[in-house]
């Protein structure tokens, strides 16, 4: 089922861009200024060679120990000023961050460990996302609409449709902020929509002591076309602290947003056939191949290795000596940026 998924949105790719348009790749960033023991694949939760439950197993989106057998929820969230500060996205596991049209970004936050009382302001879906979501076999999936000739790869998407026009009672508009930025949903609610959405798996991640090197760290800054986001690290916190355009990043509830664990993902991002109301080209982002990454943990920024070899394989991380690149438990980051100048595809 997987591989046709993966030929499907070849096709809507060649057929939008032809061959020989590949559009160099995601946006530029700026770095601002005891042996690891070998940590191995973490064991599937609640499953054993014997049948018995696993007593040690540990979350694979977050190295944890809660939510191991919890659905997967995805939930795409507005990432501009006017949607700030954002319901949610400290809760979750994962938090990517996607170049969208005309050099902005949008995040896609990935739940499963906990659950927010809310989420929002809730956006559309975008072609980046129905290649990354494969990895997490078949989740639920929030989202406000989509563009209407992408309605038919999101029915074939392995994803459980709870948007807007599918789960209208988990989502409700609250003030102050105008529309479209004061849509939310109940994440509880969503979820029972998608009863059979299914729960976490191995998605490349390893989580441990840090690995040996690694340069120090204060801050990184990811850039793109008319966006940045930059992550600080707070020793007190534990964590990178981030901004957006230079202001800090406040959660709704309260704190600063940002992880325990920040990737830097470099990947090429072409023009897709798609394209929003006033014409501008929605990015295509390739999250399948190989390419190069730093990951920021500790205080700290290690020049990695990524590779996913099918879209519903995870993504595994090594450092330069071939050893995987272990994360520090919590939630993780992963920021798509252009290996190159920002650009606009």
């Amino acid at each position: 089922m997987h591989v046709v998924w993966n030929r499907g949105v070849l096709r809507l790719t060649a057929a939008g861009v032809g061959a020989a348009v590949l559009a160099g790749a995601l946006s530029g960033c700026s770095d601002d200024g005891k042996e690891g023991e070998k940590v191995g694949p973490p064991p599937v939760p609640g499953a054993t060679t014997s049948g018995k439950p696993e007593a040690a197993a540990v979350h694979p989106f977050t190295g944890g120990k809660t939510g191991l057998r919890n659905p997967v929820l995805a939930v795409k969230i507005e990432n501009t000023r006017p949607a700030m500060p954002q319901h949610g996205v400290s809760a979750a596991d994962l938090v990517y961050v996607e170049q969208v049209e005309g050099g902005e970004t949008r995040l896609m936050a990935v739940y499963s460990s906990k659950l927010p009382k809310q989420v929002g302001p809730v956006r559309s879906a975008r072609i980046s996302d129905l290649h990354i979501l494969p990895q997490f076999g078949k989740p639920a999936f929030a989202f406000s609409g989509v563009q209407s000739k992408m309605k038919k790869y999101i029915r074939r998407a392995p994803v459980y449709d709870i948007s807007q026009d599918n789960a209208g009672s988990a989502y409700f508009r609250q003030g102050p902020k105008v529309m479209p930025y004061n849509l939310y949903a109940n994440p509880k609610t969503l979820l029972k929509k998608a009863p059979k959405a299914e729960g976490p798996r191995d998605i490349g991640f390893r989580f441990g002591p840090a690995p040996e090197g690694g340069r120090p760290t204060k801050s990184f800054t990811a850039r793109w076309p008319t966006a940045t986001m930059g992550f600080t690290w707070s020793a007190k916190a534990k964590r990178w602290l981030s901004t957006h355009g230079g202001r800090t990043n406040t959660a709704a509830e309260g704190g600063v947003l940002g992880g325990r664990t920040v990737i830097i993902q470099y990947a090429k991002t072409e023009r897709s056939k798609f394209h929003d109301f006033l014409r501008n080209y929605t990015p295509l982002i390739h999250t399948t191949g190989t390419g190069r990454a730093i990951v920021l943990r500790d205080g700290k920024a290690y020049d990695t290795k990524w590779s996913r070899p099918a879209e519903n394989q995870g993504t595994t991380f090594t450092t330069a000596d071939g050893k995987p690149m272990t994360f520090a438990p919590g939630q993780v980051w992963v920021v798509l940026v252009n290996d190159g100048k920002p650009r606009v595809p």
